[in-house]
């Protein structure tokens, strides 16, 4: 079922000062703020449960690829939205402290609350059905990045490059915190591009839920990923730990 964490306030976007901090220490960060989406006179919303860092120096980061115009939002001020199109679909990502380095918003779960009402909830499944045209399950709706940007229609030529929008596209902090962290490799990474780097978090309590559930029945803790508290996974990320 979709969240229902209730709200009483506008909606209300991070400060610009909250991204600016490393790659990593930013995507333990965004875990469970929420992105609000507005169209019309509705505020689309979903929580942040999985993202992945990625640095300028390691191969599997577009920026380690060099400078273009379509990767130039890497390498502007932390908190530019960084798109491109990810197997014909939207991706949404933000950038870091240092040039070159990001967060892809790898998958959320919808939030209906005082400001997103189940109406927006409505409009998202509308926005991202199932290929039979049926309704797509809101545990679902934005589990993965292409999923995720459709169901709040996010995309690529609107959003590359630009800032958070108070009255457009925001991410605010509701209050809520995971309680525990999981972090493991990131996933679709080439062999020899650095795919060995644990640089994907996810909320534990929405693993079944996020892009693939680093659960799962054949994944084992230490070698496939780690448990952590919230307050472990914010000092794994802020000294960089490499190993699960």
């Amino acid at each position: 079922m979709p969240d229902t964490r209730t709200s009483t306030a506008s909606p209300t976007p991070l400060p610009e000062r909250f991204f600016q901090r490393d790659a990593r220490e930013l995507a333990v960060a965004l875990l469970g703020k929420v992105i609000r989406r507005r169209l019309g006179d509705q505020w689309l919303a979903a929580r942040i449960i999985e993202t992945e860092a990625y640095l300028l120096e390691e191969r599997g980061s577009h920026a380690s690829l060099g400078f273009t115009q379509a990767r130039r939002a890497l390498f502007m001020d932390p908190g530019t939205i960084y798109m491109y199109y990810a197997r014909g679909g939207d991706s949404m990502n933000c950038s870091a402290l240092g040039e070159g380095c990001g967060v892809l918003l790898k998958s959320a779960h919808p939030v209906v609350d005082a400001i997103s009402p189940p109406s927006s909830l409505t409009r998202m499944q509308q926005l991202n059905p199932q290929r039979n045209g049926q309704p797509r399950q809101p545990e679902r709706l934005c589990a993965g990045q292409t999923l995720l940007c459709r169901s709040l229609a996010i995309r690529v030529p609107e959003w590359n490059a630009r800032r958070f929008d108070a009255d457009w596209l925001l991410i605010e902090d509701d209050g809520y915190r995971p309680e525990q962290v999981i972090q493991a490799p990131r996933l679709g990474i080439p062999s020899g591009r650095d795919e060995h780097l644990p640089y994907r978090w996810v909320d534990a309590a929405y693993a079944p839920h996020c892009t693939r559930n680093p659960l799962g029945r054949s994944r084992l803790p230490g070698r496939d990923y780690r448990m952590l508290d919230h307050a472990q996974a914010q000092a794994s990320a802020s000294k960089g730990d490499v190993t699960c």
